[in-house]
């Protein structure tokens, strides 16, 4: 009995338990009285590996043991790590310190020649997008979150708004939307009686209360949240008609940002922005005809940058 061939037999079970003993020794190129003393020895070490009687009966690990030797190819831990460095920088990690501590862990562990690839593709790595500076929930209420909203489980939610203010409600979580670097939990809230949205790193503990909720249905999750936060007030109301087609305006245009609807003139945006001069540089950057519908304060801030723009373009090197 060689010690590759039970760290072989380890990491077929990770990846396709239930094999059944014929199935084993196929791939491991041995007979089944073989796989079962592989399992014996892995049962020895620690490994606990269940071997379900019949004939049809298939070897798997016990279901919550948490695995000292965790078996990846080079591919398979390459794309471990890479994975924690995007969720990193795009917000869609968890925890203060679970991205670091996770990245050390599996990078003591891996061979040499493989830690330094993957140290080289993160020393560098160039990205286009600055990384989002969002506040990362923790892992618990997360998971909570998630697992009362797939059984349907009204939670007790222990949460603070934007203002600081703390407060305890009932909420029936319809569905979890990852948006622009933070995550959301979207449900019917019963203090209000409303379907409302809830940042989750607000969120300091959610207790399941015992009581099951009706299934919500077609509910579109992520339609709700993209819509709640539009209609988030801001200081300007803006429409404009563009000169394109919906599939360009769409390509260019995040489905977050704006409300895009197809007319007889044109693609009319909807939107609402705080400062004008921004939307006004977003408008000339799109390289389109437009018209502007509202507010009149928008036409002066583009008259300003189109003067701005023929300043520089006179201006002598």
């Amino acid at each position: 009995m060689t010690v590759t061939r039970v760290l072989a037999l380890l990491e077929i079970l990770q990846a396709a338990p239930g094999l059944t003993g014929p199935e084993l020794a196929a791939r491991l190129e041995v007979d089944e009285r073989t796989v079962r003393r592989y399992a014996v020895r892995l049962s020895e070490l620690g490994v606990p590996v269940e071997a379900e009687r019949g004939r049809h009966g298939g070897y798997r690990l016990l279901p919550g043991y948490k695995l000292p030797p965790l078996m990846l190819t080079d591919d398979e831990a390459t794309a471990v790590v890479l994975g924690l460095l995007a969720g990193r920088r795009t917000g869609l990690a968890v925890g203060e310190t679970a991205t670091e501590s996770a990245l050390a862990k599996i990078q003591r562990v891996l061979p040499q020649v493989l830690r330094e690839r993957v140290a080289a593709v993160s020393a560098t790595l160039e990205h286009t997008r600055a990384p989002v500076p969002a506040s990362t929930p923790k892992a618990g209420p997360l998971l909570a979150l998630a697992d009362a909203a797939r059984h349907r489980q009204t939670v007790r939610l222990a949460y603070r708004s934007w203002r600081g203010e703390s407060s305890e409600r009932d909420l029936d979580p319809y569905g979890i939307v990852f948006h622009s670097g933070r995550w959301y939990a979207a449900g019917l809230d019963h203090s209000s009686g409303e379907v409302r949205t809830f940042r989750v790193d607000r969120v300091a503990g959610a207790v399941r209360t015992g009581r099951s909720f009706d299934d919500p249905g077609d509910f579109d999750a992520v339609a709700h949240v993209v819509g709640s936060l539009s209609a988030v007030p801001y200081r300007h109301e803006v429409k404009v008609l563009l000169a394109a087609t919906m599939e360009e305006a769409r390509r260019r245009i995040p489905a977050e940002t704006a409300t895009l609807t197809e007319t007889a003139g044109g693609i009319l945006l909807e939107t609402r922005a705080e400062q004008l001069g921004g939307m006004a540089q977003m408008l000339a950057g799109l390289g389109w005809p437009f018209t502007v519908i509202t507010p009149d304060e928008l036409r002066g801030e583009i008259r300003a940058l189109a003067g701005r723009l023929m300043e520089a373009a006179g201006a002598a090197p």
